[in-house]
């Protein structure tokens, strides 16, 4: 799409307003133009304010705003074609309140990283949406969210207590102040007067009443939440609740305090399979009778995409599906004996229906997340599996349980009639809820998505439901308001909006409009570009864990610029092609920390460091490709050059080393030349081999420990891994040539594919050696060697061993190794008070958690991993190329570490370990060397 310039006068009037928050490049614009939804608008500009003050601020210019935070929505509310005010950058605060009973959060803040700060409470938030991974409070509150288990009775607007409110005037209210109505009617006497007007007008109109109660009593958030009129009195209970699910087109919400739920600890989940949707439906009475916390529907073409799924148990793979559906059922108690009335209760309910396959409750973990993985996996394998170039809708509406079969019959046959393919249709079914999902391509048959549309909006009318029962309002179904309250109500929507916005600058176009066709314009056309992300829907899921979010991009944001890319070379815009390439050098591929995060919450699984590489790879020369070939052949000796360099920079002048390395940048690259600073270690100790008969595992030290000493003089985890198996009896062969094999992770990361295949080949051959045509284990220190070392074995199988056979290598980390063969033989002769735990990106993705955890709590008596823990972005030696993007990325880990005193900080990754020491200012060491302090046989050693 073409980019137009942003408006002098306005950016002008932003700037006197708020000086220095407009971000107006093309990347910025165009990056974050994009959203969940099948909505496109490019804005003005991109303004990320600091406070409520600045937010204020900007509301007194009369600017139209629209408010962005997670950009998970679905229905065309987190776009605009004017100002973008971004509200995730610096909104993140989260108190817990009342031992867990409050929490009071700010409009940035992950709902994930708001439940994770109250599981110590045994609380938890009650929205619980599918995006919860990514989705803000503010999100949160703008869409009224609710989700599988919540149903209307712990939504955003039941479980609300008060909020503090930006209006469009600059008035701040806390409306949980003692003289909060008092306040609004000083300064706001107009809105104070005219919501009690309206809030008389509605209790006395009894068809007005009668029509809210039967439209909220279902998941609702079509239009304003009238149901506040009749369920708060006050001027200002009845604002905040209108707030809720208002899309920002009422006012700013800076903060809100919710009354939490309980999190049980314990459920049973199970699936049951009925030969049809009717037979599935008629059995929901004596479902919820025995008060199920969740009741999920899959319908036929949802089971046969389920059937795919790697995590399908046996029963649901061999079923033969025809016209059946399914029921995804879960109890959840805090207690156990709480728990087993449940499910004897539902046991008694299974034995009156007639399932097409037997019925069993599990509380398995591993069951119960498969299940759950399963439900969840649909959107993401539909989504997935969609032709290139088309656009992933999911949409949602509500009717009474009673009328839901029905609408699926409808529904199916309205996909028929439409030609639109491989449609599911799932949902919450205790709440009348379905979701269904659509793939388009708008520049192809417009007509079609709109005649689709009417004949949903029918179907679902003449039952009694809402159009839109989770996902808002938006721009999707901003038509259809008027149609489904009707006139009385609709004016009363348009009411409170001149009420509090009367000059209409709020994300104008949202949940109100006067366009018929508003649904049919600023559709998205997306791009086919590449297979490493056309799969890509745009939701933001990856943003969250992405450590160069606050810098540059976001694995989102990288895609789509390639999409504006391709779209600005397709449309012939060759000056915005320019600049979109020249920015998009450093904010996205410099920058990337190619650490895989991004894959482990996407749900259609892309890692854009795949395409990083790759990018990096294209625009090396052959002279670089040689030379890092080169390099990959001379190892130990390029890493004992490391070494020495770094040796002699530390007995150099700070300033001179420094200033010799920021020269030597200025001529080559930021890419070629690290920076040198004076809180690097030393060089390390060279890795030589320690060949041994009858071993019991191959060990492969990595070449961080050749590269960098270890923290505070210790004796690295090179030293501590060879004791702790000389302690329990294990015997470790280190083969020969070690000091010129790497797991090929600087290769990979740089895109220099002929050494990684170089490198690859030595590694490959040297192991099949080593451990005797894969009879022995591999064990890696580091855990991005151990993931690199996956890497580079999984081509092993095609090398043969001496007997001819294939050979089988098994690679695991020294952490999962020791937690699982050395530590039930190592005594602990004294333990820690309290440790900071800082988890790599390469031991998420390996599923260490467990081990680590079990390490660290021998090592200490308190293990904490701190509040705002993510990915490090060191990545070898991008921390060190680029020191802002690590100091970004742990910003908010390094304020928790600072906040207390730990005995000691600990890691899995020497690299990792040295960024975390810059950013805290304290010593960090690999968790192995902790625990051979504290299970060394002498006071000497534990020292």
């Amino acid at each position: 799409m073409s980019l137009t310039a942003s408006d002098p006068a306005v950016l002008a009037t932003v700037e006197a307003a708020v000086p220095g928050i407009a971000r107006t490049r093309a990347s910025d614009r165009l990056g974050m133009a994009h959203d969940a939804s099948h909505y496109l608008l490019t804005p003005q500009a991109v303004l990320v304010p600091e406070s409520a003050e600045q937010v204020a601020a900007l509301l007194r210019t009369g600017l139209p705003l629209t408010f962005r935070s997670g950009g998970t929505s679905l229905s065309g509310q987190g776009v605009s074609e004017h100002l973008l005010v971004d509200t995730r950058r610096h909104f993140r605060g989260i108190e817990v309140l009342d031992e867990g009973e409050r929490v009071r959060v700010q409009p940035g803040a992950v709902l994930r990283q708001v439940n994770a700060r109250l599981a110590a409470y045994g609380r938890k938030l009650g929205p619980d949406p599918a995006s919860e991974s990514a989705c803000t409070i503010g999100g949160v509150v703008a869409n009224n969210s609710s989700g599988m288990t919540c149903g209307t009775h712990a939504n955003t607007y039941r479980t609300l207590e008060s909020m503090t409110l930006v209006l469009p005037s600059g008035t701040v209210i806390d409306t949980g102040a003692p003289d909060a109505d008092e306040r609004l009617r000083a300064l706001e006497p107009d809105l104070a007067e005219g919501l009690l007007r309206l809030r008389d007008r509605v209790r006395k109109n009894p068809d007005s009443v009668e029509r809210i109660q039967a439209q909220f009593s279902l998941k609702n958030t079509m239009g304003y939440g009238l149901n506040s009129f009749l369920d708060h009195d006050t001027p200002t209970q009845i604002l905040a609740h209108l707030i809720v699910g208002s899309e920002g087109t009422l006012g700013f919400v800076a903060e809100a305090v919710f009354r939490t739920v309980p999190a049980h600890r314990l459920a049973a989940t199970g699936l049951l399979v009925f030969s049809t949707l009717r037979a599935a439906m008629a059995a929901m009475p004596q479902l919820v009778e025995a008060a199920p916390a969740a009741v999920e529907l899959l319908d036929a073409e949802s089971l046969r995409v389920a059937q795919t799924d790697p995590q399908a148990d046996d029963v649901l793979r061999t079923l033969a599906v025809a016209d059946h559906a399914a029921l995804l059922v879960e109890w959840q108690e805090p207690h156990d004996d709480l728990l087993v009335e449940r499910e004897r209760a539902a046991e008694q309910a299974f034995g009156g229906l007639h399932l097409s396959a037997p019925a069993r409750l599990s509380r398995d973990a591993g069951g119960r997340a498969a299940l759950w993985h399963i439900r969840k996996g649909l959107y993401a394998s539909v989504a997935g599996a969609r032709p290139s170039g088309t656009t992933a809708l999911l949409e949602d509406v509500a009717v009474p349980v009673p009328a839901l079969a029905d609408l699926c019959d409808e529904l199916t046959a309205l996909f028929a009639r439409h030609r639109y393919e491989r449609s599911v249709i799932f949902g919450h079914a205790k709440d009348g809820n379905l979701h269904f999902m659509l793939n388009e391509r708008f520049d192809a048959d417009l007509g079609r998505y709109a005649e689709f549309t009417e004949d949903l909006v029918e179907a679902v009318l003449k039952r009694g439901g809402t159009l839109k029962a989770e996902h808002g309002t938006g721009r999707v179904m901003a038509p259809f308001v008027r149609r489904q309250y009707g006139d009385e109500l609709y004016e009363v929507m348009r009411e409170v909006k001149r009420l509090c916005d009367p000059a209409g600058t709020l994300n104008p176009g949202v949940v109100l409009t006067d366009r018929e066709d508003a649904h049919l314009r600023d559709l998205k056309n997306v791009v086919t570009v590449e297979p490493e992300v056309d799969r890509c829907v745009e939701c933001g899921y990856c943003e969250p864990v992405c450590p160069s979010r606050d810098l540059t991009t976001t694995p989102r944001q990288r895609i789509v610029l390639r999409r504006e890319l391709a779209a600005a070379h397709e449309a012939g815009d060759h000056a915005l092609a320019r600049e979109l390439e020249s920015e998009y050098a450093y904010d996205a591929v410099d920058t990337c920390a190619v650490d895989g995060m991004c894959a482990t919450a996407c749900p259609v699984l892309i890692n854009t460091g795949d395409l990083t590489k790759r990018l990096r790879a294209e625009r090396h020369g052959r002279a670089a490709q040689r030379g890092w070939k080169t390099a990959a052949k001379h190892w130990d000796g390029v890493t004992r050059a490391m070494n020495l360099a770094l040796d002699t920079a530390a007995v150099t002048p700070s300033g001179l080393a420094e200033a010799a390395g920021r020269a030597a940048r200025a001529v080559t690259g930021s890419e070629t030349v690290p920076q040198w600073s004076r809180d690097l270690p030393r060089g390390g100790t060279r890795r030589r081999p320690a060949p041994v008969q009858d071993a019991d595992v191959v060990y492969l030290p990595s070449c961080l420990n050749t590269l960098f000493a270890p923290a505070d003089g210790g004796p690295g985890v090179m030293v501590a891994f060879a004791r702790l198996a000389e302690r329990a009896g294990v015997r470790l062969h280190v083969p020969e040539g070690i000091g010129g094999l790497c797991c090929g992770t600087p290769w990979s990361s740089k895109g220099y594919t002929d050494g990684y295949q170089a490198m690859g080949d030595r590694v490959r051959e040297a192991l099949v050696v080593a451990t005797d045509g894969g009879r022995l284990p591999i064990v890696s220190d580091a855990a991005s060697c151990t993931e690199g070392f996956h890497r580079l074995t999984a081509a092993a199988g095609d090398a043969g061993g001496e007997d001819g056979a294939s050979a089988v290598l098994r690679v695991l980390d020294a952490v999962a190794y020791t937690a699982d063969h050395l530590l039930p033989r190592l005594t602990v002769a004294r333990r820690l008070p309290s440790l900071a735990l800082h988890p790599t990106c390469s031991s998420t993705r390996l599923g260490l958690d467990a081990a680590l955890r079990r390490i660290a709590e021998a090592v200490a008596d308190e293990v904490v991993v701190p509040d705002g823990w993510q990915c490090c972005a060191f990545a070898g030696d991008r921390g060190l190329l680029h020191p802002e993007l690590t100091a970004s990325a742990t910003q908010a880990e390094s304020a928790g570490v600072r906040a207390r005193d730990f005995a000691a900080h600990a890691s899995v990754n020497r690299t990792c370990e040295l960024g975390l020491t810059r950013a805290t200012g304290e010593p960090y060491h690999h968790v192995l060397e902790l625990l051979d302090r504290v299970t060394a046989p002498s006071v000497q050693d534990s020292a």
